[in-house]
This record gives structure tokens, C-alpha cells and sequence, in this order.
């Protein structure tokens, strides 16, 4: 029971920067300065205000100072960040710490990727830039197959997985702009996408691209129903690929298993 109640914790307070990394990294701000500040008023943030969800539901979800609304986001963030990691630890233990750690930060970075894309249509290259080749040495060396956790995914499948995803929406991208006359696929979910191979393998690639592709189509479809948007509106993929990987990240097994049966 220890290890889940730590990881929940440990979410939690991942979490709150989190909220840092989504507000700021659009804006072209520093995550490490200065410390975190209210958004309508930029009164400091004191440390007993900044306790994960709780602070929230002390303050009713104002700024102390000015009495300004908290946006939502920065206790579900926090929550969903928390949820998440100990549903990564009930899916592979944690007898290898640091097949864990690797795994919290993935979770972590397609929460920043969701929500980042989702407002503002861009995918951070400070995110996606550093973390492919993470991805390939992670990958070949220390991370399961989520697919087969009983194997490694080793070297071949990672690259694979890299050349399928960056490289499979690549193409897709010059067919887009060659066939559509516009672009059907931004630079940003592309290198999203090499790195998710990297990580989770061709298999990986596979599952990601057919949930962010089956969810954004019923969610574009309802939102063209429900809110009268146009067909051809500019729907950011990412979020739906983030939800994409971490079906594949923890319910890949699971996945495969029915579809082979």
C-alpha cells in the first residue's frame, strides 16, 4: 500500500509544476523563475497556498490576495497526474525504480502536451526535442515491450518505433500538403509521435495513432454537431494522441490480447 500512497504524493507535487510548465512554456517563460504567482494580480503564491488540490479547496478556488478565479485545470492536473502514476505502478510494479521514474515522466509530459496543445495548437520542442533521443537509449536499453512485458523492447523495435512514427507522419504530412493543398499534420505532432515510437515501439505507433485518430473524429464530429463548427476547422491532434499513447503505455497488453482473441 506504501508504494501507491507515494506515488500519488509524488504526483501530486509533480503535478503543481506541471501547471507551471503548461501556463509558461507557450508563453515563452522561464519554468524555474520566478516562483509561482497568480495569474490576475502576480502576488507571490505563498507555500500554504500552493498545496496540491487541497489549497485549492481551502481558497474555494480564488487567489487569496485578489479574490480573482483559480482556473480548474490546476487541481485536475494535479489529480490526474496522481491518478495516473499509480495506475502506471499497478500496471508494472516496482521492482525497476527507474523503469518507473521513466514512465512518470512520459505520463507527465503528455499532460503538458494535452493540455498545452489543446489551448493553444502548438507541441512544445522543448518537450519532444530532448526526449527522442531519450526515447531510443531509454528504450534500447532498460524499457519493457508494454506490448510483451515479459521482453525488453530493445534497440531495433525502439528505432522502428522512431522511423514509424516521426517518419509514417512525415509522409503523411507532404501527402497532406501535396494532395489537400494545406497542412494535415503540424511539426509538432510529428516529432510527438518519433518520440512515442521510441518509447513504445512500432506497436506502440500503431495504437496511438488509431485511438487519437478514432477519438478525434467523434470528437470533431460532435463538436461540428453540438457547437456548429465547420467542417475543415483546425482540430489539434495532439491531445488525442497524448490519450493515444497512454492507452498503448498501459493497456497495450491488455489491447492486443483482445484484438488477437
Amino acid at each position: 500500500m506504501m508504494p501507491y500512497i507515494a506515488s500519488f504524493i509524488f504526483g501530486l507535487i509533480t503535478g503543481s509544476f506541471l501547471n507551471v510548465c503548461i501556463y509558461r512554456m507557450p508563453r515563452d517563460l522561464s519554468i524555474v523563475s520566478p516562483s509561482s504567482r497568480c495569474v490576475s494580480c502576480g502576488a507571490p503564491v505563498r507555500f500554504y497556498d500552493n498545496i496540491p488540490v487541497l489549497s485549492y479547496i481551502l481558497l474555494m478556488g480564488k487567489c487569496r490576495q485578489c479574490k480573482a478565479k483559480l482556473s480548474a485545470r490546476y487541481p485536475l492536473v494535479e489529480f490526474l497526474n496522481a491518478a495516473l502514476y499509480v495506475l502506471v505502478l499497478n500496471r508494472f510494479g516496482y521492482d525497476s525504480p527507474w523503469v518507473l521514474l521513466v514512465y512518470f515522466v512520459f505520463i507527465s509530459s503528455l499532460i503538458v502536451i494535452f493540455f498545452i496543445d489543446l489551448e493553444h495548437q502548438i507541441i512544445p520542442d522543448s518537450i519532444t526535442l530532448p526526449g527522442i533521443p531519450l526515447a531510443i537509449i531509454l528504450g534500447s536499453t532498460i524499457l519493457p515491450d508494454p506490448f510483451l512485458r515479459i521482453e525488453f523492447l530493445g534497440f531495433k523495435a525502439s528505432i522502428t518505433g522512431f522511423l514509424a512514427g516521426g517518419g509514417g507522419f512525415y509522409l503523411i504530412a507532404i501527402l497532406g500538403r501535396a494532395i489537400l493543398k494545406k497542412d494535415a499534420m503540424g511539426g509538432g505532432d510529428i516529432k510527438m509521435m518519433a518520440m512515442v515510437g521510441g518509447l513504445l515501439g512500432w506497436k506502440g505507433v500503431i495504437l496511438t495513432t488509431f485511438m487519437g485518430s478514432l477519438l478525434g473524429s467523434v470528437i470533431g464530429v460532435s463538436l461540428i454537431l453540438l457547437k456548429g463548427r465547420e467542417f475543415g476547422s483546425k482540430i489539434p491532434f495532439g491531445p488525442y494522441l497524448a490519450l493515444g499513447a497512454l492507452a498503448g503505455l498501459l493497456w497495450g497488453e491488455d489491447i492486443l490480447r483482445w484484438y488477437l482473441h
